[in-house]
Formats: structure tokens, C-alpha cells, sequence
């Protein structure tokens, strides 16, 4: 096995990417050029420590029970399956919140696309403490990488076309800026991150107040701030004329048939954003996209995402 570097902490500077040892591809580098790790050195080391306590990390009474506490080992986290890798700065942050000795170095960074058998990173360190954060790391990595790789997957099926993928508010409790952002690893693009980021009128808005597009488009304009994207959604072309008309920037085109999406899309060109929506699989997500329409939302990208099939092993020392 090569040789270690010093301790790699990669909760940088909020604003700044993590670094790896090995050389991207030129696909790997657009998408981590764009990548900004969301949390902060202070808020990866709480959440990190939230879950370590949450697993009882410090009171593992297997590890405590059969390994020497001066025993030192090398492992390697490793894919099983081919994916794209999220969630490295937490894995990295659960290994040393246990040992302050440990020392890992990078193979892999997020964004970054790996094939079974690759190694994703090396750590040498305490027996002790890497056996007790083994769980916490790759339950980071595997569901983070999960849902890159599944985003990644939608958005090579739309290659070549003008649609992006989309994710939506579907998201864990707790999570949502850390799936989101393995979104944005995958290569997909980030839907609003909350309620108040933007504007999207449903179909529930509208039975509130009667089915009126204009005047909930009108009020919506009065309460938001300038620059603030007003969508509505609409399942029928008479509800995409009524929100054409009354100023909507962007609409969701909800639940339509191709036939349906591809008219719809030709009647709001050059007037409002169309997105697709409802029910999109990796079966049909192509023929979606070949409608014309701009963006395409999956929310399984956030609450359905299988996690990658990641692995820590050991070598000794």
C-alpha cells in the first residue's frame, strides 16, 4: 500500500472545494468544479458528532471488548459497485473525531466517478477508533453517494437534449442541504431549497381560492421579493394559457402524457421555464426530455436513492 500523508480535514473554509490525490477525469471535473461542500468546519463537526453519539460511538462495546487500545491498522474504503462518490468531508470527520492521529488521504472526491474495486479513500489510525466510526462513515458516503449516483444516472439518460434534472423538497428531516448538495455531485440541479426560496403555486393553492391562476400569480408578485420565481403548476393547457397570461415565470407541467407535455412546451416557448413532472423514471425520462421541455423534477433522486454499495476493509499494520 502507498504511503500516508498527513491528516486531510476536509471541512475546508465554507466556500472552498476538498481536494484529492488522484487526477480527475475531464467528466469528474465538471462536476466538481461546481461543487461547494454546504456546511461549515463547525457545523460538519456537530453533525458529525450528533450521529457519533447517536451510534454510541464512544461506548462500543464489541470494539472496547476485542481490540487492544494500542493496536494501529490500515483500511481503505472501497466501492463495491460503480457510482459517483458524496460525502467524503463527513466520513474523513467521523474517522478523526474518534482518532486525532488518524491520517487519510483522498482517492476519491465528491463528484468524482468510480468503479467497483476503486478505492475511495485510505485511512491509517486506532483500531479502536476506526471500527467505532466504520458505521457513521459509510452510512454518510453510502446514502450521499446513492443519491449522486442515482442523479447521475437521470441526467446521462437526458445527454444531449436541452432539459436539466431537478430535484424537489423531498428530502430526509435534517438532510436536506446535505442531499441536495449530493444532487449537485451527480450533476443534477438544485429546485428551490425551501419555502421560502421561491414561489410554486399547486394545485392545493389553487382549490383554496377557487382555481384562480391570475389572482394568486398577482398576489404571489405583490408578497415576494423582487427577482423571486413565481411558478404555477398546471396539469391541463387551459391552466398553462391561464398562467402564461397572468405572468407566471416558470410552470410545472404535472403528470402529462408526452403528446401533451410536447404541445404544452410549444405553446410556452420563449414565455415561461416548462418543467416536467410526476411519475419520471429512468425508463421515461428520456422521452421527456426529447419533448422539448426545459427542466424535469424527480423526487426520487432525494427519497428513493438505493445507497452505494461501499466497504471498509482492513490490511493490518
Amino acid at each position: 500500500m502507498s504511503s500516508f500523508h498527513p491528516p486531510l480535514r476536509p471541512t475546508p473554509p465554507h466556500g472552498f472545494a476538498i481536494t484529492a490525490s488522484r487526477t480527475p477525469t475531464p467528466r469528474d471535473m465538471r462536476a466538481v468544479q461546481s461543487l461547494v461542500f454546504p456546511l461549515s468546519p463547525a457545523e460538519c463537526t456537530e453533525h458529525v458528532r450528533v450521529a457519533l453519539h447517536e451510534d454510541q460511538a464512544s461506548n462500543d462495546l464489541s470494539t472496547l471488548a476485542t481490540v487492544v487500545s494500542n493496536r494501529r491498522v490500515r483500511g481503505a474504503i472501497v466501492a463495491r459497485r460503480d457510482g459517483v462518490i458524496a460525502g467524503v468531508a463527513l466520513a474523513v470527520e467521523a474517522f478523526q473525531q474518534l482518532d486525532d492521529s488518524a491520517t487519510v488521504r483522498i482517492e476519491a472526491e465528491d463528484g468524482m466517478r468510480v468503479k467497483a474495486g476503486d478505492t475511495v479513500l485510505h485511512i491509517s489510525g486506532h483500531a479502536r477508533g476506526m471500527l467505532s466510526a466504520e458505521r457513521t462513515a459509510l452510512n454518510y458516503l453510502q446514502h450521499l453517494s446513492g443519491i449522486a449516483t442515482l442523479t447521475a444516472r437521470f441526467v446521462d439518460a437526458v445527454s444531449g437534449t436541452s432539459a436539466k434534472i431537478l430535484d424537489t423538497r423531498k428530502t430526509t428531516p435534517g438532510w436536506r442541504t446535505l442531499e441536495k448538495y449530493a444532487v449537485r455531485a451527480g450533476g443534477g440541479t438544485n429546485h428551490r431549497m425551501d419555502l421560502r426560496s421561491g414561489v410554486l403555486i399547486k394545485d392545493n393553492h389553487l382549490a383554496a381560492i377557487g382555481g384562480d391562476i391570475a389572482m394568486a400569480v398577482t398576489r404571489a408578485r405583490g408578497l415576494a421579493m423582487n427577482g423571486t420565481p413565481i411558478q404555477v403548476e398546471c396539469d391541463s393547457l387551459a391552466q398553462l394559457d391561464a398562467a402564461i397570461a397572468a405572468g407566471a415565470d416558470w410552470v410545472l407541467l404535472d403528470n402529462m402524457s408526452p403528446d401533451l407535455l410536447r404541445e404544452a412546451v410549444a405553446r410556452a416557448r420563449g414565455r415561461v421555464i416548462t418543467e416536467a413532472s410526476g411519475g419520471i423514471t429512468l425508463d421515461t425520462v428520456r422521452q421527456v426530455a426529447e419533448t422539448g421541455v426545459d427542466r424535469i423534477s424527480v423526487g426520487a433522486l432525494t427519497h428513493s436513492a438505493p445507497a452505494l454499495d461501499l466497504g471498509l476493509d482492513f490490511d493490518g499494520l
